[in-house]
């Protein structure tokens, strides 16, 4: 079989090489075994008659009917989802206009220092951004419930919303906007017919980044949201501190699937965006 060969460096390098030294295969399936075996275990028991979590009594649905017709999950659940959707939308639309200012527009002074503050959260541990979130919320006397949580994700979410639509616009051809001045075209349909349908797969990118870092968010929810304000990662944790039950892993399961879904729906869409 021919060997597959690609530019590295400015020389060909043989691309298949690496695959085939060996014990390569072997430790590539000892890590995926080690990141996916609790999982597929967790699945598992989801769907287990007996109530304990660890040892297999028969299969059942009879968790996740419990789960569904939970009043306490409902209610965290639709909790998670008000404020993923809510601040995946505000983030979206505070990032667009940033990314915009910072690739299309004029440079400015502090465009540098604006960038590095916009991706200083992905850097810094979550739990300072929690505590300093919790600190500022007491130290103005903002309680608002679900509203205080809506704020935090927001401002978490905005850096994993900015990059894929910055990353988009740092590739895209400056010439198709030009050309649509140069055809007589104002700034906003310029905006609105060329540089917005190409921005599309950096939206949808940031769009379900947004969500699903929302949906999952843990630390910062339980450090500022009030009593009725539980989303559904805290309430599990509220679970699990008295004991795993089958229940546990059917709630785990949904929202795992949950955040699986959008991340194949963001990987179709946003190829079939790159393929036209």
């Amino acid at each position: 079989m021919a060997a597959a060969w690609r530019e590295h460096d400015g020389r060909m390098v043989n691309a298949g090489r690496t695959a085939r030294m060996p014990g390569f295969g072997v430790w590539t399936w000892v890590f995926y075994l080690f990141l996916y075996a609790p999982v597929v275990i967790l699945i598992i028991f989801s769907f287990n008659e007996g109530r304990s979590a660890t040892v297999w009594n028969g299969f059942s649905l009879d968790w996740y009917r419990r789960a569904f017709t939970n009043p306490s999950i409902q209610r965290a659940t639709l909790n998670s989802l008000i404020v993923a959707c809510s601040a995946t939308v505000v983030a979206v639309a505070l990032a667009l206009p940033v990314a915009l200012a910072l690739s299309r527009g004029k440079r400015f002074y502090g465009a540098g220092a604006m960038h590095l503050l916009l991706l200083a959260p992905l850097m810094v541990p979550e739990i300072v951004t929690a505590v300093a979130t919790l600190t500022f919320f007491s130290a103005i006397g903002f309680r608002f419930g679900l509203f205080n949580v809506f704020i935090a994700h927001t401002v978490f979410c905005l850096p994993f919303a900015f990059l894929p639509i910055w990353a988009r616009l740092s590739h895209m051809d400056e010439k198709l906007e030009s050309a649509a001045r140069d055809l007589y075209a104002n700034a906003w349909q310029a905006f609105v017919r060329i540089t917005l349908p190409l921005l599309a797969p950096g939206i949808i990118a940031g769009a379900m980044l947004a969500f699903v870092i929302s949906l999952d968010d843990f630390i910062i929810t339980l450090m500022v949201a009030d009593a009725g304000a539980t989303t559904l990662p805290v309430y599990i944790y509220s679970m699990v501190r008295v004991g795993t039950s089958p229940e546990i892993n059917a709630v785990s399961t949904v929202l795992l699937a949950a955040s699986s879904a959008v991340i194949i729906a963001h990987h179709f869409l946003t190829r079939e965006k790159a393929a036209t």
